[in-house]
């Protein structure tokens, strides 16, 4: 990237209800209420990221139903734009692993969001089950889950919130990584159960890739496989490249693994921000 572009950007983060749940939201740039804010520092574009990893909060989940499912959690994904985000405001969508599969579904749903882009990172939009990761994990997630949860809340629950927070901190630790944010509520019981129950989900109904809505809205997409991605083998690249030569589909030379965030954050930045630049300088 551009070296005026690596300054200090404001990152605050925030606790909302949304669709009845309690919804975490990280907010990066000088801005805290898109709404209300006329100033010449509203910003005149919305990156919308939905990530992969499934991590929920406690709530009392009564306006979307099965909030916690995969359903569920596209309609929150929509309720957070309709209530926080003016209907007049571009949008660049970026979508993680399943989060990819919410994205297509958000503009299969509501095709006229003002999306300009929407980048599938790693994207999981099909034939998850199938997938290398996917045989293990489906009778984990399908058959097992019972088993997970009561071992989980037998593990968990009684532990000390100061063995948990060493725990988490060991890890990213361990992995390298930076801890901005407390992410202390990942090793609470209903949390690993919301993230199993979603999981189950996954691998049941995201089977047929949608092509009639990436037909529909392939001027705008940014698909981007890996090469050892063990949730979206390349073949599935293989396999869309060929019915979607014109798409802009993209294989990663760099063996930049499925989880990036880790390690290869800033190599996948500096790729959205790069393919970005057209799409900005027509604004």
């Amino acid at each position: 990237m551009d070296s005026e572009l690596k300054e200090e950007i404001p990152v605050h983060e925030e606790f909302i209800l949304c669709g009845g749940a309690e919804t975490q939201v990280l907010k990066c740039g000088p801005w805290t209420d898109l709404f209300h804010d006329q100033s010449v520092k509203r910003p005149k574009l919305l990156i919308f990221i939905i990530p992969g990893e499934r991590k929920s909060l406690d709530s009392n989940a009564q306006e979307i139903k099965d909030i916690y499912g995969l359903n569920g959690q596209i309609e929150h994904k929509l309720a957070f734009l309709r209530t926080h985000v003016p209907k007049d405001m571009k949008l660049v969508l970026i979508g993680h692993s399943i989060g990819s599969y919410f994205t297509l579904q958000m503009l299969k749903r509501v095709p006229e969001l003002p999306v300009i882009r929407a980048f599938l990172l790693f994207p999981t939009i099909e034939r998850m089950s199938e997938s290398p990761n996917g045989r293990i994990a489906t009778p984990l997630l399908c058959w097992f889950r019972y088993v997970l949860y009561v071992t989980g809340y037998l593990l968990l629950k009684p532990c000390p919130e100061t063995i948990k927070s060493l725990l988490i901190r060991r890890g990213l630790q361990v992995m390298n990584l930076e801890n901005e944010f407390s992410p202390l509520n990942i090793l609470e019981p209903f949390c690993l159960a919301n993230a199993a129950y979603l999981g189950g989900q996954e691998m049941m109904e995201v089977v047929k890739r949608d092509d009639e809505t990436i037909k529909e809205h392939l001027c705008k997409l940014t698909f981007y496989y890996g090469t050892i991605d063990p949730w979206c083998p390349k073949e599935y690249y293989e396999d869309i490249k060929k019915d979607f030569p014109e798409g802009d589909i993209r294989l990663c030379e760099k063996n930049i693994p499925h989880a990036f965030i880790t390690h290869f954050n800033q190599e996948m930045a500096d790729m959205i921000a790069d393919s970005l630049k057209d799409d900005l300088s027509k604004m």
